[in-house]
Formats: C-alpha cells, sequence, structure tokens
C-alpha cells in the first residue's frame, strides 16, 4: 500500500500547486458548462473504457499471434510477423488511426469509426505485447526445455505444462503495463471522429466558451483507471521479481 498511499500524497501535493498557481494569475473557473454536460461527458468516460476493453482483448491475441509467427520455423511466417511488429512499432499511432480510417477502412466500406479505431488499437498496443510475450518466452532456461522432453514431453506438452505457465506470470508486470498505455493512447482516437472522452471534452469546451475547466475532470477521469492499474502491475513486478 506504500506506493499507492505516496502516489496519493504527491497528486494531493500537486492539486494544491496546481490550486496556487492558478489562484496567482487569477484564473476565473467556470464550472457551470461542466455540470450541464455531466451527462455528455460520463457517456464520452463509458466510451473510452469500451473501446480500451475491447481493445485490451483484441491486442492481447494479437500480441500471442504474433509472438508466435515471429518464433516460428517457417522463414515466411517470421518475416511477415517481424515486418508487423516493426511497422506497427516503428510508426506513431496517430498516422495509423489516419490511414487506417480514412483510407483502408473506405476502402473496404467499413464506416463505423467505433469499430475501426478498436481494431487499430487493438494492432498497435498488441505489436508491443508481442515483444513482452517473447521476451517471456525466451525467458524460460534451455534446462527446463530439456527436462521436460527427459520425461517425455512432446513439443506441445513443453510449451502447455513447462513454458506457459511461467511466461505468463513472467509477462504480467509489462502486459499490465502497456495496457495502461493503451488507455491512456484511446484518447487519439478523437481524430477519427469518435466522440470518447477527449471529444467530449473538446466539445464542452467550445460550447462553454471554457479553456481547461474540461481538462481537469478529463485527467481525474484517467486516473481512476489508470492508478489502479499501475499499482498493480508494480505489486505484480515486486512479487514475481523474487521468483527470477
Amino acid at each position: 500500500m506504500r506506493p499507492l498511499m505516496w502516489t496519493v500524497i504527491l497528486i494531493a501535493g500537486a492539486a494544491l500547486a496546481m490550486y496556487g498557481t492558478f489562484a496567482r494569475v487569477h484564473y476565473q473557473w467556470n464550472w457551470q458548462g461542466m455540470w450541464e454536460y455531466r451527462e455528455q461527458i460520463l457517456y464520452g468516460w463509458l466510451t473510452t473504457m469500451s473501446i480500451s476493453l475491447g481493445a485490451m482483448v483484441l491486442s492481447i491475441l494479437v500480441g500471442f499471434i504474433l509472438m508466435a509467427g515471429r518464433r516460428s520455423a517457417i522463414t515466411p511466417a517470421r518475416l511477415l510477423c517481424s515486418g508487423f511488429v516493426e511497422l506497427l512499432r516503428g510508426s506513431p499511432l496517430l498516422v495509423q488511426l489516419l490511414i487506417g480510417y480514412y483510407i483502408i477502412a473506405t476502402a473496404l466500406h467499413i464506416r463505423d469509426p467505433l469499430f475501426v479505431g478498436m481494431i487499430l488499437l487493438g494492432l498497435f498496443e498488441g505489436a508491443y505485447l508481442a515483444e513482452i510475450f517473447r521476451g517471456a518466452v525466451e525467458s524460460i532456461g534451455a534446462s527446463q526445455r530439456e527436462a521436460a522432453r527427459a520425461v517425455g514431453f512432446d513439443k506441445v506438452q513443453m510449451y502447455r505444462y513447462v513454458i506457459i505457465p511461467q511466461a505468463i506470470r513472467r509477462a504480467l508486470p509489462g502486459t499490465t503495463g502497456q495496457l495502461v498505455s493503451l488507455i491512456k493512447d484511446s484518447s487519439l482516437l478523437s481524430v477519427i471522429g469518435i466522440e470518447e472522452l477527449v471529444q467530449k471534452v473538446k466539445i464542452l469546451n467550445s460550447s462553454s466558451y471554457t479553456a481547461l475547466e474540461g481538462y481537469l475532470p478529463l485527467a481525474a477521469a484517467y486516473l481512476v483507471v489508470t492508478l489502479p492499474l499501475s499499482w498493480y502491475a508494480g505489486r505484480l513486478e515486486r512479487r514475481f521479481a523474487y521468483e527470477t
């Protein structure tokens, strides 16, 4: 609980410092618009969480497939998956969203931005998870593979009973951290017209002629989800540090 306690203390200190800074520049707060649009803000937050949840499931599936492809003995599959991972990891998510939605999805006659956004976000994060999964699998020592063969396990049994259970435990901390990044990266989906939380805040600020009132609750809405996940990731890292 100590890291979480210090995080809360740090946030409280940052909030006080921010309040003092705004008071020093005599910023005039106007929370009326925020209150009037509270239902729209809640709708945007729920949309963000729904897309993030769907993208999380997809990214884990994509990450596992790409990891298996990168470790495949079939050269074309290995090269294809390696190129896919490098392409997704090496280019900005913003560019992938614009090209994926306005060019590729349009060519395929897919008009639902929620569906396209979730797919693109899942593919982007899946490329990062593939490297996390690959590192976890390759961290299993050769002696354990030899021991599995010595007791008569075939390749499938070796992965099922020896490698995958240990790899999952070692990949959990990195996976959790990447899922935290996924939630924050979902804020870019507003560029393809999805009315998620960021887009709703932009509409609020434009309609109520405010500058910052919407962005402070926006940050708080993300922190409500990302802080517990970050705390859980840190706890997993400390737990599995004793096993490696």
